[in-house]
């Protein structure tokens, strides 16, 4: 066997593990959802809304806009907390502090990249689901996200020369119309009714930018860092941003969201919370560990079966059928990912066409 076979046979079975570690990231992503939906009907969280929304308890919903903002900001700073505590943990059990530690020395040349990623991932994409959860559903906010692979593809393709070929074009294209499906039909479908969430519908769009260009840059971050200590670094980056930075500066625009904060320290919630930082944790993990070997637009093309897999869980959990608009819309989107990755691995010779400088 010449060398140029063995070339091959190595560069295959980099793409099988690369769809492999795809496939269980869409699988954990689209579990998420359940600890994410059911969050908002525990203590403390749906009695800070009510408190929130309807202050002077008179029944009014004139603050019900900030109060779902707000809740959401307090959920996604704990989603962050119990994702570190779970990276850390995995960190620990592979051995990987005294890399961690190295990595987040070399702030220039490696680590920026993941403090970056922190911030589209959690104050924009991340934050933007729960919100899309609190005003519109937890169907929605997983489907409208599976725009993401675009922006991603597309940052990835400019950015740093990955490979797209004219298949995965077709693809983007597909998925493209799918979004439009999603947001322009649902828009339509609210308008007609006299009542559309706007913010719900602006959660999505943040959940599906905020994704796409996390991915394109924790792609570059990659090319430096292995992904468990990069992901750590990712969420540390994260976790100074809600704790020391936002929710603070919600408290001092006048919502108590320490006192509910401190409140959430309750068994129940803490489960759930626990649930939802490990499959987000680990779902994280094989996202990241798939970009070196399949490239940010096939990672996030597979990815993208997310959105099957949490409407399928929310139908078993809560019986909730999405309307026909994210169905369909999510039906598109998952068959632009799956064009988008099924080209023949022999037709890509290399994810990169050009050299990117840093």
């Amino acid at each position: 066997m010449d060398i140029g076979e063995l070339k091959k046979m190595e560069y295959r079975r980099r793409m099988n593990y690369g769809y492999m570690w795809a496939v269980f990231c869409a699988v954990l992503w689209g579990i998420w959802y359940i600890p994410g939906t059911i969050i908002w009907a525990l203590p403390p969280f749906d009695s800070m809304y009510n408190v929130i929304a309807d202050p002077s308890g008179t029944g009014s919903s004139e603050h019900a806009t900030a109060a779902t903002i707000v809740v959401a900001v307090l959920i996604t700073a704990f989603n962050a907390l119990t994702v570190i505590i779970s990276m850390l943990v995995w960190n620990g059990v592979l051995g990987k502090f005294g890399e961690m530690k190295r990595t987040m020395k070399e702030f220039h040349t490696c680590s920026k990249w993941f403090y970056l990623a922190s911030i589209f991932g959690g104050p924009v994409a991340i934050l933007g689901s729960f919100i899309a959860i609190g005003f519109i559903g937890a169907g929605f906010a997983a489907v409208a996200a599976l725009l993401y692979p675009v922006v991603g593809s597309i940052l990835a393709y400019y950015w740093y020369g990955e490979n797209i070929t004219k298949r995965a074009w077709i693809g983007i294209l597909v998925i493209i119309a799918g979004g439009l499906v999603i947001f322009l039909g649902g828009a339509i479908q609210e308008l007609s009714a006299g009542d559309v969430p706007w913010i719900g519908y602006v959660g999505g769009l943040m959940a599906a930018l905020g994704w796409g260009i996390e991915g394109a840059i924790a792609g570059k971050g990659l090319d430096i860092a292995e992904p468990d200590v990069g992901l750590a670094i990712r969420f540390i980056g994260e976790n100074i941003l809600w704790w020391i930075v936002i929710v603070p500066a919600v408290a001092i625009a006048g919502y108590p969201v320490f006192k509910y904060a401190l409140l959430a320290f309750n068994p129940l919630s803490i489960m759930v919370l626990m649930f939802a930082g490990i499959t987000f944790g680990f779902c994280y993990v094989a996202w990241y560990k798939s970009f070196p070997l399949i490239g940010v637009g096939r990672g996030q093309g597979i990815g993208n079966l997310y959105g099957l897999f949490a409407v399928i869980f929310m139908y078993l959990f809560f019986a909730q059928v999405p309307a026909w608009t994210v169905l369909v819309g999510g039906a598109l989107c998952v068959i632009g990912g799956f064009v988008m990755v099924t080209e023949e691995t022999e037709d890509v010779e290399s994810l990169r066409t050009t050299t990117a400088s840093t």
